[in-house]
Order: C-alpha cells, then structure tokens, then sequence
C-alpha cells in the first residue's frame, strides 16, 4: 500500500520442460550479455515561485522551489534523480531558521500524503468525519502550515513521484532498507550543501515507512558529522515483528501491541460495552490490561486454564465488540485485518486500515479480510487531482512524466534483509545509537488512536525498550490524536498536532 507495506512474499519461479532429451548438439558459445543503455537525467527545469501565507495573523512571504538534485556514484557519475519541493521563508536568518525533511514511506510510497495533507502551505481539504474529500477544488491554504517554525522540504524516494534511477544504475542500488537510508542521507546533505544551510537547525519527519527511513537516516548523518536537532516519527513501522505479517505460534507481540488501537476504533463506532466517554481514560485501561493480563494469558499458550480463559474472552469482548465466540475461534488474538472486516461485519461494512474512522460497503459479506480500505479508496483520488493541478500551475513544475503516487515494483522489490540477518527488519537500535551519540537529539512519536496500520501501543513498547538514562528518555516525547495513521485526515487533529510541534521545535532548539 501507499505507506507501509506489511507483507513480505517470497516467489520461487521454477522452469519446467516437458517432453524427452533430443539429441546431443555442440553448444554454441553464449550471446554476450548487452551493455545496457544509460538511463539520461531528465532535463527539466527546475521552477521557483514566490508565494505568501498568512498564519497566526502573521503574513509570510516564501519561496517554493521545485525540482531535483542528481546522486553521483564514487566516480561521479549520475545514478539517480531525486525530486523535491522545498518552501524557504523570504528574509530569515538561515543561521537560526529550522529546515524539516520530510518524507512518506511505502515502501515505494511518494511523498504527495505529507506534502498535501500536512504542514505545507497548502492541504486537501478533507472532511473530519471520515467522509470522501472533493477533488481539485478541494485544496485551500493550510492555516496549519509550520511555516511559521521551519523552512519545508518534501522529498520523494527514488522510483517514487518524479524521482528516479538515472546512468547506468538500477533500481537494487536504492530499494532496500539501508540502499535506501544511503541515498537519502546523500540527498539531505547536498540540499544542505547546495542552499548554504549546513548552518540551520535541522529535523527529520517521517511517517510509516518513512519512520523506519528517518531513523536510519539519523544515525547516518550524525556519523557523517550532520547532527539532527530532531526526528518526527508519525505512525511509526519501527521493528517489523511488531506488525501483524503473519507471526507463528508463540509469536504474540502484535496481538498485544494493537488491542488498544482496537478498542479505540471499537469506541470510536460504539462497540464498546458501556460507551465510556472519555477515549484516552478507555485507552489508558486497555494499555494496562493488555500489557498485563492479555499479554500473561498468551504467554501460557495451551496451558492458559479454563477459568482465566473465560475472565480474557470476557474482557476482550467488553474492550473490542467482537462476540465471545469470534474471539474464542481466534484463539484470544485478533488480526488488525480480520477485526477490519468484523467489527461492522453485521452492518455490512468493513473498516479502514489507515484509519479506523473510515468505513465501506463490503463487497464480499463473507470474506475474511476486507476486499479494500476506505480510508485509501475514499481520499487517495482528491490528493492526486490537486497534486498535480497544484504543480504544474502554482508551482510551474512542467514534468510531461505521470507523477508516479505509488509504484508497486518498488515494493516488491524491496530488500527488507540488512547485511546477512535475515530476522524481521528493526531500527530500533539505529535510533537508539543516535541518541546515545547525540543526547540532545529531540525525538517525537506521533500516533493516531485509530489507525489500524501501525499501532501506537507496539511503538510505546520499542521506544520504552530503549535502555536510555532518565536525562535521554525525557527527550522522547509521545504525541496522540483522535486520527488515524495519516493524522492529518481530521482537520481537528492536525490543528493540535501543529499546536504541539511549535512547542516541540521550541524545546528542540533550546539546547
């Protein structure tokens, strides 16, 4: 999908011939392999606009400076194209002027989510209530801009948007979790270079996948002397065993890391017995019992006995609105994607993966998984209309190329393995290192209660794991918004989310 993909597929392709051996014939020496033609560096001109915005009562004037910066292999040749829209306030110091790189994930996602939805100074404008957003019209000036704090780059990863493999590379060179990192620790550090800002405060922001690529970029630039003052992690994909890609027996993590993300979608649609009014007291409840109770009750397996099975079917029933024999049938451990497909299964709607606010008609009343996610389906149409209407006529950016949203070969050509390990992908330690490098690095966990992709309580777990002394753990800080994993979608959201930035970014800077 657009920001994270969670199943990783092997595929064995085995050639079969039939019939009986002919006859023995002299081999003929092989045909020698082509030399591939270079791919050429897309020769469009980059576009600068000048715009202006009002926040806070405050006009900023501001530059928009769309366009691409080429990655140089150790001879210096291109080997790929990296395209970005970066939005520089006119007339401030760069010296004390902040500069955010930001990203979404995939992988194989572009960045068109973040870049139209978020912090830029302008947003689609999507309904609060999880409803489908207009198309073209729908975009507005983002009154929630953080333009106001920091300089704005988006960057798109290579194969993604208008981003590419150019000369005589190929795409093995980039689509993997550290290939990846390289190029996009390469890419922050030339902008730096090119726009004369190695002077600035500087802050990564990640969401999903991007999450995993802003934490391994991190590190990197603070071994290349490129201190980070701080990282935005929303609806991080951290450690990939506590994602729900078909764990074996015994393999419980993800079970206990997203009941509370479900509980808050059953509360968000009235399931939960009681209706308690206060969402995060609910979900402070749900923490302690999954964390405790539901995470011993799993741990004893078959040797659960009967008595405390019934008090945790009981309990998940009260928490999640699945009946006591659904939960029984699981074996206590609900999959995000069945509990998509079963919540409103007797309405006739599933849910959105992305965001448990959303809902849709089900196509298949019988089906297992949900046949597709509201939360996609619903808004992804209205930010690729405004994308592009937005670039080719307010930014003037004149790519004939189709902006490339998602692109499906670079996730499935993905390298998720790092060096030779082949257990399930963490960067857990790759932040970790960078703080124990840097202890002032600023870190801040964003998280939406209702999004069914990455949930919040696995975060909490891994970034609490850290072994970090008590000066260091207070600059990880944790951030939640009645939302999903793209908070943005509820406008109510964002306005806090942007709200608690400012003061984030004033901490960050203070050191």
């Amino acid at each position: 999908m657009r920001r994270l993909a969670l199943a990783l597929t092997l595929c064995a392709g085995v050639a079969l011939v039939a019939g009986a051996p002919g006859p023995l014939r002299a081999q003929a020496d092989p045909a020698p392999t082509p030399t591939p033609t270079p791919k050429p560096v897309p020769h469009v001109p980059d576009a600068i606009t000048h715009h202006s915005i009002v926040l806070n009562g405050k006009r900023i004037a501001y530059t928009a400076h769309a366009g691409t910066i080429v990655l140089r292999d150790d001879d210096g040749l291109p080997i790929a194209s990296v395209f970005a829209v970066a939005y520089t306030a006119d007339g401030a110091d760069p010296r004390t002027r902040p500069v955010t790189f930001f990203w979404n994930g995939g992988p194989g996602s572009s960045t068109i989510w973040l870049h139209m939805g978020s912090f830029g100074p302008v947003r689609v404008n999507v309904p609060k209530n999880g409803s489908q957003p207009a198309g073209v019209e729908s975009l507005v000036s983002n009154e929630s801009s953080l333009l106001d704090t920091s300089d704005l780059v988006f960057v798109d990863a290579i194969g993604t948007g208008w981003s590419e493999v150019v000369g005589k590379a190929t795409g093995k060179q980039f689509w993997g979790i550290d290939e990846d990192a390289t190029a996009f620790t390469h890419y922050v550090e030339q902008w730096l270079t090119r726009n004369d800002r190695w002077g600035s405060p500087k802050f990564l922001f990640g969401e999903s996948y991007g999450t995993t690529r802003a934490a391994n970029v991190v590190n990197k630039l603070l071994d290349d002397g490129a201190a980070m003052n701080g990282v935005v992690l929303l609806s991080s994909a951290l450690d990939y065993n506590f994602l729900p890609i078909g764990q074996g027996p015994g393999e419980d993590y993800a079970y206990v890391g997203y009941l509370p993300t479900e509980a808050a979608v059953a509360w968000y649609h009235h399931k939960v017995a009681g209706n308690p009014p206060d969402l995060v007291r609910f979900v402070d409840q749900v923490r302690a019992f999954a964390g405790g109770p539901y995470a011993t009750a799993l741990r004893r397996g078959d040797a659960l006995d009967p008595a405390t099975r019934a008090q945790i079917v009981a309990q998940l029933h009260a928490y999640t609105g699945l009946s006591t024999s659904y939960i029984e049938a699981a074996n206590l451990r609900i999959e995000p994607g069945r509990f998509q497909e079963q919540l409103l299964r007797g309405e006739g709607e599933n849910l959105g993966r992305y965001d448990g606010r959303y809902t849709g008609r089900e196509t298949d009343p019988n089906g297992t998984y949900p046949s597709f996610d509201p939360s996609d389906t619903m808004t992804s149409a209205a930010y690729v209309a405004a994308f592009n209407e937005y670039a080719h006529h307010q930014l003037g950016y004149h790519d004939e190329r189709p902006y490339d949203v998602l692109d499906f070969t670079v996730n499935r050509s993905w390298k998720y393995q790092r060096d030779e390990n082949d257990i399930a992908p963490t960067v857990v330690a790759d932040l970790q290192a960078a703080i124990g490098k840097d202890p002032s690095l600023h870190v801040l966990s964003a998280n939406g209660y209702f999004d069914l992709a990455t949930g919040f309580y696995g975060t909490e777990y891994l970034l609490q794991h850290m072994n970090l002394t008590p000066a260091q753990q207070k600059q990880v800080q944790f951030a939640y918004f009645r939302s999903g994993h793209e908070v943005y979608l509820n406008h109510d959201a964002l306005i806090e989310f942007k709200r608690y930035l400012v003061g984030w970014y004033r901490n960050a800077l203070a050191r």
